[in-house]
């Protein structure tokens, strides 16, 4: 489903609205002494919108996608002024502060880190935006402390989070690589191609029928999945993807191809369900993509997608603050992943 000009623009001033807006937050903050008692825009002068750092962050990126997939956007120089602002020297610099105060080892990690990674890699691919190369500039010293900290944090990791919420591993992983591929960063490469062969290569019988949970944005099983697109090749894939998946066609696990119900989008972990729509559409669309030609499940998994995408479109633009503030990222990312998603890995990060 492409991103039309009258979509893109109704998505892109939801976001503006949520980055500039502070309140209701909900702070990921350790109190270290009475003087960390501050409001989000003083704790953090890029990310105190939309609720919380995390989709502050990725309401950023889907602003930067949004440039590059829609040239005609109409809100383009809204965005570039907030990025102006936001991703200024001084914002960004005491958002580095932060890091490297003490009990911040594991800020938003990992949740927080994967999109902050998806945000350095679409700011970096805005070459033609004026202003672009010092945003990334100044963004890439933060990228790099968290591909540091997810480095140290693989090799002591010896079980995965296989929750449908903000922990998953297999989420964090796979847009960490994508960042890894798409900065050249071997170090962090290989350091999630082995994570994630470690972790998931031997997966068998996926506990599909568990899903979904109560609050889920993310399937488990789907997620993973799409993160081992990454790491095998088409025929390989289909192997793994049938020990994983047994009954995916037909069976116990294609309840994953059926949208989920959302009884109240008024109750913050609820409308989550409504991510999950939006989340299952990407996973089946790369999971398809990825089968070999011919293979029969393709086409089932493409209607899925569809299916999925529609559902949670329908229910982007709700009103409420507890859903806007999110759930318009994981649209705009269901439809365009396709469309930007990193091509073969260059043979140095092979």
């Amino acid at each position: 489903m492409p991103v039309d000009v009258t979509l893109a623009s109704r998505l892109a001033q939801m976001a503006l609205a949520g980055v500039t807006r502070e309140y209701p937050h909900k702070p990921e903050h350790v109190l270290n002494a009475a003087a960390d008692v501050r409001t989000p825009r003083e704790l953090h002068p890029a990310f105190y919108g939309c609720y919380d750092w995390h989709s502050a962050v990725h309401s950023h990126w889907m602003l930067a996608r949004l440039l590059r997939a829609v040239p005609a956007l109409p809100q383009a120089a809204a965005i570039r002024a907030v990025f102006d602002m936001h991703f200024s020297a001084d914002a960004l610099a005491a958002e580095l502060d932060y890091l490297h105060e003490p009990n911040r080892t594991a800020f938003e990690r990992p949740y927080g880190w994967a999109w902050f990674f998806k945000l350095a890699s679409e700011i970096a691919a805005l070459r033609e935006i004026d202003g672009a190369k010092a945003w990334h500039t100044r963004l890439q010293p933060i990228a790099d402390v968290f591909a540091a900290r997810l480095i140290d944090h693989l090799v002591r990791q010896t079980y995965p989070i296989r929750a449908g919420t903000h922990g998953n591993t297999a989420f964090a992983l796979g847009f960490a690589w994508d960042f890894a591929r798409a900065s050249g960063n071997h170090a962090l490469a290989d350091a999630i191609r082995s994570a994630a062969l470690r972790l998931y290569d031997a997966d068998r019988d996926g506990p599909a029928n568990y899903e979904p949970g109560g609050n889920d944005f993310l399937s488990p099983c789907l997620i993973e999945a799409d993160l081992l697109t990454r790491f095998h090749d088409p025929a390989g894939f289909a192997r793994w993807l049938g020990r994983f998946l047994p009954g995916f066609i037909g069976g116990v696990a294609a309840r994953l191809l059926e949208p989920v119900r959302v009884s109240d989008r008024a109750d913050a972990q609820g409308v989550h369900l409504d991510g999950l729509n939006l989340s299952r559409a990407w996973c089946l669309k790369a999971i398809a993509a990825h089968l070999p030609p011919g293979e029969p499940r393709r086409a089932t998994l493409h209607a899925a997608a569809r299916t999925h995408l529609q559902a949670g479109l329908a229910h982007v633009s709700s009103g409420d603050f507890l859903a806007e503030h999110w759930l318009a990222s994981f649209a705009v990312y269901a439809m365009t992943q396709e469309e930007f998603r990193a091509g073969p890995l260059p043979q140095t990060l092979r």
